[in-house]
């Protein structure tokens, strides 16, 4: 991953400013400010980290399910059953970053408790970065992981035809003095985001990630002599702890993304676990692991190696000096309409 801002012509954007705008869109379409201010926090923090592909770049598909019917702003998840481990959640077709916080915020109460917390969700819509959910139970101390399934664009090995979602996965896990391992990735060759920001930039898109006949994405490894089956096995495995375990959509039943003829009935799985509950030293013994890949002879001098989490914290280091995010020009165009469409203030910036 880059850890270069984007298009340097284009203007630097305060990461306040971005959460405005994104606030100001969501109240125009009836959000409680609430969860408008929820949606903001996440897709904002993908830009800071890096993942551009889910941030800003994702506010039309939000608000054209809110317009379109097929997401229900005002939703609030609920708990169907619950042990003192587990808990299945019903979504109720609400924002997907509110089902997603709620699902967390419930398995971090049981970790706590317990030691481990468990929680599936139902009857959600997108959640944007599955690192977002695996951070909030690492700020408490914890291990986070967080999965999600996702529309139908993945060819499983030996098929040319969608079938399964890009169904990322997430670990983050606490470190020394805020040095953390943060593994956030698509079981596909690539998320679906990267595709679009090919889009925005008119960029090719390379034949490993996607099949250029159908359109459906790779596996992660590409094809079955790159070891895609280790991605296909990826993908199935989010699945199952997702829609199967979760009793909501799965597979090539999910709707695909800008349908507006279903709801889109999307499974997450959190799960926080307490590494007090196990051998003592957690936060060294992974702090001494990491440094010591960091310390690795790199192959090319002008690379290092790093570990999952390095390249987003490089990126917010970037984005810290510099006072702000920027996005490509389309992404800008695109904003100025949604702006001029919704009759809010637009994304305030300096062109000098």
């Amino acid at each position: 991953m880059s850890t270069k801002l984007v298009e340097a012509e284009t203007p630097i954007i305060p990461l306040h400013e971005c959460r405005r705008f994104i606030v100001d869109c969501m109240l125009a379409v009836g959000t409680p400010k609430s969860n408008a201010e929820t949606l903001a926090n996440i897709l904002v923090e993908a830009d800071y980290r890096g993942h551009y592909s889910h941030g800003m770049n994702r506010i039309e598909m939000y608000l054209s399910e809110i317009q379109n019917g097929i997401c229900n702003v005002n939703a609030a998840p609920e708990i169907l059953k619950e042990t003192p481990a587990t808990a299945w959640v019903e979504g109720h077709n609400g924002l997907g970053v509110v089902v997603g916080t709620f699902g967390m915020e419930i398995a971090i109460q049981k970790a706590k408790k317990v030691g481990i917390g468990l929680v599936v969700c139902k009857g959600s819509n997108h959640y944007g970065i599955a690192g977002m959910y695996a951070l909030q139970a690492m700020k408490e101390g914890l291990l986070g992981l967080s999965f999600t399934n996702t529309s139908p664009v993945v060819a499983p090995t030996r098929t040319k035809h969608a079938a399964l979602g890009t169904n990322p996965l997430s670990l983050a896990a606490p470190g020394l003095n805020a040095d953390s391992f943060v593994l956030d990735m698509a079981t596909s060759a690539v998320a679906v985001g990267k595709i679009e920001m090919k889009n925005r930039t008119k960029s090719a898109i390379p034949p490993q990630w996607a099949d250029l006949d159908t359109g459906a994405l790779h596996p992660l490894g590409g094809d079955e002599n790159n070891s895609s089956y280790k991605g296909y096995g990826l993908a199935l495995l989010v699945e199952v702890l997702c829609g199967i375990l979760g009793g909501g959509a799965y597979g090539p039943n999910i709707r695909m993304l800008g349908n507006f003829d279903m709801f889109a009935d999307l499974g997450h799985c959190f799960i926080a676990i307490d590494p007090s509950c196990f051998a003592p030293g957690f936060e060294e013994r992974l702090s001494d692991l990491m440094q010591s890949l960091r310390k690795m002879e790199p192959i090319s001098t002008d690379k290092p190696v790093l570990v999952p989490g390095d390249p987003e914290q490089l990126h917010m280091d970037a984005v810290n000096k510099a006072g702000g995010v920027r996005y490509v020009q389309d992404q800008l165009d695109t904003c100025r309409k949604v702006a001029e469409t919704l009759k809010v203030k637009p994304l305030q910036y300096d062109l000098h």
